[in-house]
């Protein structure tokens, strides 16, 4: 092996090496998108290994938000343009969370007239805050039933409060037992309160208005 090419190969094992320490996410694509080769700080984000990575499409892994965006990349790639580029995204990071930031992409070439290659960069701004579960749907008697029986009433203290008849309390509460698995009574009230059919911290125990619409 002569000098020159030896010297090569050193600095491209250099260059790797630091490649794979860089703590920013980076992955060099072909031009189409698709991985060919991931440092571990990529990887990790997508909760996998670099090898993992190779050959699938980097905007599969992290969804653009602007579809208008991604076409006017490929636009530009396809006119050979050199700009630097720019993607929003979101992805589901390795603990489950769903996280945003920006995808940069640069072409990278030896010359204008060869096919570049992108090195993509990826920036983590943070997290989106998990959506909060709506609360399961009951009807309004079926709601006052519970709220009654959260304060302790009993079936024929509900029936009055209600209007009902001691056999239209059970009928709800029959329904209800089975809609949620409930063995009790017991069990009934704390699945209401952890569905958020009934409003935590409040007394007397009161369902949610959302929920009796």
């Amino acid at each position: 092996m002569d000098a020159g090419r030896a010297d090569g190969v050193v600095w491209r094992n250099r260059a790797l090496t630091l490649f794979d320490r860089l703590a920013v996410p980076v992955a060099v694509c072909d031009v189409y998108g698709r991985v060919m080769l991931a440092n571990p700080a990529m990887a990790a984000e997508c909760g996998t290994t670099p090898g993992r990575l190779r050959g699938q499409d980097v905007l599969e892994l992290f969804r653009p938000q602007e579809a208008t965006q991604v076409e006017r990349i490929a636009e530009a790639l396809r006119l050979r343009h050199r700009s630097r580029y720019q993607v929003s995204v979101r992805w589901r990071a390795s603990g489950g969370a769903e996280r945003f930031g920006e995808l940069t992409a640069d072409p990278v070439s030896d010359s204008v007239d060869e096919t570049p290659t992108l090195l993509v960069m990826l920036r983590v701004r943070g997290e989106c805050a998990p959506a909060e579960p709506e609360p399961a749907r009951v009807t309004p008697v079926e709601g006052r039933v519970l709220a009654l029986l959260a304060g302790g009433a009993t079936t024929a203290g509900a029936a009055r409060e209600l209007g009902l008849s001691k056999d239209g309390v059970t009928y709800h509460l029959r329904r209800l037992s089975a809609r949620w698995n409930a063995a009790n009574r017991t069990e009934l009230v704390a699945r209401a309160y952890a569905l958020g059919v009934l409003t935590p911290g409040a007394w007397p125990p009161e369902p949610r208005p959302t929920d009796t619409k």
